[in-house]
């Protein structure tokens, strides 16, 4: 009975038609791809990548900036908020992030030795061609953070 609930809700999950909010944030991922590929010569690896371990965890966007690899969280806002997105990406998200971010390093078969987190935050305007403020090396990582191999294995050596 449980197995057929769960079948029947993703599928009505999957059938609802995009949210407003969704939609900007496609179009806020979308600007801010474009700017980091065109000004800063970023290279996109992957969009939306989610944790196999729990699909909440998302990372909006992976990129390489030359030999460093970038995970990028994108905070799209309307015209006049209130919150900066810079501002939204809280302690709760940050912890989300670092899963997210971990998971993905582990998931590769060879980690690059360099990684930072990127913050793109995005104004939407119905009159304006949208606009991209980029927060490089965001603090997202604890002093000391670092993914090693062991046995095979990517362990996450400094608490986070």
């Amino acid at each position: 009975m449980l197995g057929w609930l769960k079948e029947v809700w993703s599928k009505v999950v999957r059938r609802r038609a995009p949210t407003a909010r969704a939609e900007a944030g496609a179009r806020g991922e979308q600007a801010a791809a474009d700017y980091l590929q065109e000004r800063h010569g970023f290279a996109i690896v992957t969009r939306n990548w989610r944790s196999p371990r729990d699909r909440r965890d998302e990372i909006d966007l992976v990129c390489r900036d030359g030999e460093v690899l970038v995970f990028v969280e994108v905070k799209a806002r309307a015209e006049g908020a209130r919150v900066a997105g810079f501002s939204a990406v809280d302690e709760r998200k940050k912890r989300a992030l670092r899963r997210a971010v971990h998971a993905y390093l582990a998931a590769l078969a060879s980690p690059p030795r360099t990684f930072r987190f990127d913050v793109a935050e995005v104004t939407l305007s119905d009159r304006l061609p949208a606009q991209v403020m980029h927060f490089e090396n965001a603090p997202l990582f604890p002093k000391g953070y670092h993914v090693a191999r062991q046995s095979g294995s990517l362990d996450e050596m400094a608490g986070g």
